[in-house]
């Protein structure tokens, strides 16, 4: 090394250092904001849900569902806060025109990161009913945030193996009750359900186990979403095809929406008309059952080439 080569290596070796002790810096300062902004509107939303729980009455419950809304919506609001905090981050997206807040929508997505529902609850916030998501079953449990989720009238669902039901087939049909229910209770007004249909988040991993047919997405599951259509299908003004995609961030979206370093949100809307042949029974209609697989299957499709372009589209401009 000569003399001259020492003070440039030592510039880059500091320019090196103080920019991961900013990302670290940024990673807890965003953490800390991220837990005290859900403390703020959770408690509330807990406290709610006690008064919800020793008084099953139903005014007071269509009452504390009204209040747990609006802190859902504060929750949503301080994400977004957050979320601008990022100078570096850029949002792309299509088909937010026509939407409506007074009208109920079926929403399905991809499922690639726990950063999809921050970017759905931010996006969707103002243009239409608050989202519910479909939960599993053993959400319910998890202290403090189960109560939580069944205040704000979250839709769990208890799926059952094939396995399983073969050991117990009395228990076959229960999951399509449990949801029909849970779908009930939107009937007195407009309700945004969504519902992640690959069943967990995307890796390479689970995408060889299921041995999916698809590059970029997980087979979808079909049932909750045929459910929600037979029980609530005229209230659905739309069903919501909604396609994520972090193309600069694709390994790990949340840490670095978390660390500043997410810099590009892309988001894919498509309206599709909730028509006569998604209504009808999946459980017992075994006609309907294969059509409405194939016609999820061929959506699926649609949205793996379209993530294939986005992600194209942007290396080709280099970003």
């Amino acid at each position: 090394m000569s003399v001259y080569q020492a003070p440039i290596i030592a510039n880059h070796l500091k320019t090196f250092i103080m920019s991961r002790l900013l990302a670290a810096i940024t990673l807890l300062l965003s953490i800390a904001l991220t837990i005290l902004v859900t403390i703020a509107c959770s408690v509330p939303i807990i406290i709610a849900g006690i008064i919800k729980l020793l008084f099953p009455v139903p005014a007071v419950w269509r009452s504390v569902s009204a209040f747990c809304n609006v802190m859902m919506y504060c929750w949503c609001e301080g994400l977004a806060v957050l979320l601008r905090l990022n100078p570096h981050l850029k949002w792309d997206v299509q088909g937010l025109a026509g939407l409506n807040k007074k009208n109920g929508y079926l929403l399905i997505c991809n499922h690639h990161s726990w950063a999809d529902i921050v970017v759905l609850c931010v996006l969707f916030r103002k243009h239409i009913p608050m989202n519910k998501y479909f939960l599993k079953q053993q959400l319910a449990w998890v202290p403090f945030l189960g109560l939580a989720c069944w205040a704000l009238d979250m839709p769990f669902m208890k799926r059952y193996s094939r396995s399983y039901l073969i050991r117990h087939p009395e228990r076959r049909g229960k999951d399509v009750e449990t949801t029909r229910r849970s779908c009930e209770k939107f009937r007195s007004h407009p309700t945004t359900i969504v519902n992640f249909v690959e069943g967990s988040r995307f890796t390479d991993e689970k995408q060889q186990q299921t041995r999916s047919p698809y590059k970029n997405l997980l087979p979808p599951k079909a049932a909750g979403i045929a459910m929600a259509v037979n029980v609530l299908g005229q209230q659905f003004d739309k069903l919501l095809n909604v396609t994520l995609c972090y193309p600069e961030n694709d390994s790990t979206p949340f840490y670095d929406m978390l660390s500043g370093k997410l810099t590009r949100i892309v988001v894919r809307i498509h309206l599709i008309p909730v028509t006569e042949e998604l209504h009808g029974d999946y459980v017992n209609d075994k006609n309907f059952k294969r059509r409405f697989q194939l016609w999820l299957n061929s959506v699926w499709s649609e949205k793996d080439k379209l993530i294939d372009n986005i992600k194209a589209e942007y290396n080709n401009a280099g970003h």
